[in-house]
C-alpha cells in the first residue's frame, strides 16, 4: 500500500500541520464515505420503509443493502441479526434494557471486566440495581490477562458476561472466544463491546460465538450517529423492543399493539439511512485496504512510539510490553505533568491526543492513576508523524517550567 495514496483519500489530512493521534475516540473519514452519504441525500433521499414510490423504495433498498453488507462483514447468519443504532453505547443499552431486564433476576450475577468503557459498565450497574443482581469484575494480572482463578468468577449463577474485545486504554485484546465458551457452559450469554476491535481486526461473530456484539461506525471511517448491534436471532426474537413508535409495529389498535419482526421491532422511528449507507462504504474501504495491512501498519507505528518513549526517563507507559498487543494505542503519563496540560502543550504543536480518564474510571483506579494521556494511531498515520509526536512530547516539561 502507498501511504500517500491512502492519505489522499482523507480530505482533513491534507493539512499536514496537524497530527491526528486520537483515533480511538473517532477516526477520520475518506472521501469515499463522504461521497456515499452525500450521494444518498442528493439522489435517494426519502423516508425508507414507508413510501411506495420510487425514491422511497430506493432509500429502503439502500438501507437494507447496508444491513446486508454489515451482516456479511461480521459473518452473521443473516441480515435480520443486524440492528442499526446510534452507536455502541445505544447498542449495549438496548441489550441491557431489552434482554437484561427480562432475563436477569434477584440473586443472579453479571460478570464484566475491569477494562470496560463506561458504556459497558453503567447499563449493568443499572440492571443490578433494578433487579437485585450481583455485579462482578474480572481483574487482569501482570501480563494483562485473566487468570483461571479470575475466570472462575463465571459460575452457574452468572446470567450475562459483558466484556470489551479491545481495551480503549490499554489496547489489549481480550480472549472473547474463550470467555464465550465459559459463559455458554454455565448457561450465560455474552455481550461483546467491539467499539475498539472492529476498526482494527477482522471480526467473525460466529467464530467468537458472541450472543451480542456492539460497535460504532464513527471509529471505523464512517460518520457519527450510526452504530450496530448484532444479536443471535433466537435471542432477538424473544426480546421486547427497546423503543416504541413508528415503523416498529405490525398492528396498533386503541388498546394494544403487536410488533414487527426482527430487526425492525428494534428500530423505531425514521431510520438513519444515509449514515447506514456511509457505513457500508466504510466497510468496503476497510476491506479494500485489508486488515492484514491495517494491523501491520499500526504495529509498526506503535513499536516506533513505544521504543522512543521507553528511552525518556520521565515517561510512564501503560499496557503490555509487546507493541502488537496495543492495537495502535499508546497510553502514558509524564512525571509532574497533568495529562490535560500534556494535551494542551501538544495541541500548541498541532498534535492531537486524548487526555483524561477515557470513560474508564474503574480501570484507571485499578492502575493507580486518575488520568492518563493517550495517543492512538490508525493505518493512515505515518512514521514521520510518530517522530514529530515524540519530539513535541520532549518539549512538554520545558513548557511547564521544568529544566
Amino acid at each position: 500500500m502507498n501511504i500517500k495514496d491512502i492519505r489522499a483519500d482523507f480530505p482533513i489530512l491534507s493539512d499536514e500541520r496537524y497530527i491526528y493521534f486520537d483515533n480511538a475516540a473517532t477516526s477520520q473519514r475518506p472521501r469515499q464515505v463522504l461521497e456515499a452519504v452525500d450521494n444518498f441525500y442528493r439522489t435517494t433521499n426519502a423516508n425508507p420503509l414507508r413510501g411506495l414510490y420510487e425514491w422511497s423504495i430506493g432509500a429502503t433498498e439502500a438501507y437494507e443493502n447496508a444491513r446486508s453488507r454489515v451482516a456479511e462483514f461480521l459473518n452473521a447468519k443473516d441480515s435480520s441479526e443486524i440492528i442499526f443504532t446510534r452507536n455502541a453505547t445505544e447498542s449495549l443499552n438496548l441489550v441491557a434494557y431489552s434482554y437484561g431486564l427480562a432475563n436477569i433476576h434477584e440473586g443472579d450475577e453479571i460478570v464484566i471486566s475491569i477494562m470496560e468503557h463506561h458504556s459497558n459498565i453503567l447499563p449493568w450497574q443499572m440492571i443490578a440495581r433494578k433487579k437485585g443482581a450481583v455485579l462482578k469484575y474480572l481483574e487482569y494480572d501482570e501480563n494483562y490477562e485473566f487468570s483461571d482463578e479470575e475466570l472462575s468468577k463465571i459460575t452457574d449463577k452468572t446470567k450475562l458476561v459483558a466484556v470489551t474485545y479491545v481495551s480503549n486504554v490499554l489496547g489489549v485484546t481480550n480472549p472473547v472466544k474463550k470467555l464465550a465458551d465459559i459463559a455458554h457452559r454455565h448457561g450465560a450469554v455474552i455481550a461483546v463491546d467491539g467499539a475498539q476491535s472492529t476498526p482494527h481486526k477482522k471480526v467473525d461473530v460466529k467464530d467468537i460465538d458472541a450472543d451480542f456484539y456492539a460497535f460504532s461506525g464513527h471509529k471505523m471511517l464512517s460518520t457519527m450517529g450510526i452504530g450496530v448491534l448484532y444479536g443471535k436471532r433466537e435471542l432477538l426474537d424473544e426480546m421486547p423492543p427497546f423503543l416504541t413508535g413508528g415503523e416498529m409495529i405490525e398492528l396498533v389498535t386503541r388498546e394494544t399493539s403487536t410488533y414487527a419482526e426482527v430487526p425492525h421491532k428494534f428500530e423505531a422511528g425514521t431510520v438513519n439511512a444515509g449514515d447506514a449507507f456511509g457505513l457500508a462504504a466504510a466497510i468496503d474501504y476497510l476491506e479494500n485496504i485489508g486488515f492484514d495491512y491495517i494491523e501491520k501498519q499500526e504495529n509498526k507505528l506503535t513499536e516506533l512510539a513505544l521504543s522512543a518513549l521507553k528511552d525518556i526517563p520521565y515517561v510512564t507507559l501503560y499496557g503490555a510490553k509487546e507493541s502488537e498487543r496495543h492495537s495502535g494505542i499508546v497510553t502514558f503519563n509524564i512525571e509532574g505533568c497533568h495529562p490535560h496540560d500534556v494535551s494542551s502543550v501538544l495541541d500548541s504543536e498541532h498534535v492531537c491526543i486524548r487526555a483524561g480518564h477515557h470513560c474508564a474510571q474503574p480501570l484507571l483506579k485499578y492502575i493507580g492513576v486518575n488520568a492518563t494521556a493517550r495517543a492512538s494511531m490508525y493505518f493512515y498515520n505515518t512514521e514521520e508523524e510518530v517522530e514529530r509526536f515524540v519530539d513535541s512530547l520532549k518539549k512538554v516539561r520545558g513548557w511547564l517550567g521544568y529544566k
